[in-house]
């Protein structure tokens, strides 16, 4: 189905990034994957490509493009490459971390940190989830007390995506413990600060080149010029942000679940048994007949969704269905496609099962089906 939601020059930018992605990433991709981390080296050249940040304003190194279908051609491209896993750090900071540094900081803040954003010299990371809380943000326990010019932060965090890697994370804390979602603010804390220590970088059954880590701060000082936002509207700024954030992540499902399919589709184009390639018997027509539809169908959602952000009109119900149902499908794929291989699509030298471990953490991250599930539901007045 021919896709109508792009203009001349994405298609343009869709060359371009496919060009560097082939360049910069693919032939690294399996040295990050056992390494579990990829090159910073990679992220400072995404930046040079223009690949960063593109709603950042030109004055500090951007395109001062909001359109998000820049974004969404990035996040495609990294899919049906084949390396989802080490392209991941572009998506997390394009889709998910830059509109907190556009949005939310006054001039000084954009002077001294959106060059670097923009340019691949600091990476960003987002750091809300914490070992007691997981949907239930309103709970976390690390602290900032106010002490004169600086905040000083207690508590940890886990499963922090870029969590080794970055330079800046955005760091949800509690500034009044005594209240739930107005107690909460949001600090930038940067490499280097005194008392913020990363431990390990967990060991995940998939995007295993994307480092994921646990952050430790013990009476960080941390200046208030480095806050964001007003104090107490921290969980307002983080909920103003989420549709974004899921419908990145319905984009990347979508992709992901047609690079699986291509690869099942290639496979049973291939692999003969009975004597006749295994895609002539009827049951794998049909099956991928089925999936080729449903990717289709998924596709047109999220397209439409895509365009409803641009116009600001993409509500949190919506978002919340597109992360739901696109996620589902991107595992039920790649499970099926992974079924088509038979015994070779368990063994790891094939892109199928990597494909199928990578898929598994998007019904999780970013709300989890349940959850996606509950916001639809109580928008039908439930």
């Amino acid at each position: 189905m021919q896709r109508t939601l792009f203009e001349d020059h994405h298609h343009s930018f869709r060359d371009a990034a496919r060009r560097f992605i082939a360049k910069e990433i693919v032939p690294h991709d399996e040295q990050w994957h056992a390494e579990g981390k990829v090159s910073k080296e990679m992220f400072r050249k995404a930046g040079e490509q223009g690949l960063l940040g593109f709603e950042v304003d030109e004055r500090y190194g951007g395109t001062g493009m909001c359109d998000f279908r820049l974004n969404a051609i990035v996040d495609e491209e990294l899919q049906m490459a084949g390396v989802c896993s080490s392209g991941f750090c572009i998506t997390l900071h394009n889709d998910i971390c830059m509109p907190y540094f556009t949005e939310l900081t006054n001039d000084e803040q954009k002077e001294r940190w959106l060059p670097k954003l923009v340019s691949g010299e600091a990476m960003a990371a987002l750091a809300m989830t914490e070992p007691g809380t997981g949907s239930d943000l309103a709970s976390i326990r690390t602290t900032a007390q106010r002490d004169g010019d600086h905040y000083v932060v207690n508590g940890s965090k886990t499963f922090i995506t870029n969590g080794i890697n970055s330079d800046l994370v955005v760091v949800a804390v509690k500034t009044d413990p005594s209240e739930r979602h107005k107690g909460m603010s949001l600090l930038v804390l940067e490499e280097g600060m005194e008392g913020f220590e990363r431990g390990r970088n967990l060991e995940k059954i998939g995007l295993k080149s994307q480092d994921t880590a646990e952050l430790f701060f013990k009476d960080v000082r941390v200046p208030v010029s480095n806050r964001l936002g007003n104090e107490g509207e921290g969980f307002l700024n983080l909920v103003r942000n989420l549709p974004r954030e899921r419908l990145s992540i319905a984009v990347v499902a979508v992709a992901h679940a047609r690079y699986s399919f291509e690869l099942g589709l290639q496979y049973a184009r291939e692999r003969q048994a009975f004597g006749q390639p295994i895609g002539k018997f009827q049951h794998n027509r049909f099956l991928l007949a089925e999936l080729k539809t449903e990717v289709e169908l998924g596709q047109a959602f999220v397209d439409r969704q895509i365009e409803a952000l641009n116009q600001g009109t993409l509500t949190a119900e919506d978002a919340a269905m597109s992360k739901y149902w696109c996620a589902e499908l991107q595992n039920r794929v790649a499970d099926r496609c992974l079924q088509l291989h038979g015994g070779y699509g368990y063994m790891a030298e094939y892109p199928i099962s990597r494909a199928f471990l990578d898929a598994r953490i998007q019904t999780i991250y970013g709300g989890t089906s349940e959850i996606m599930k509950e916001i639809v539901g109580r928008g039908l007045g439930l």
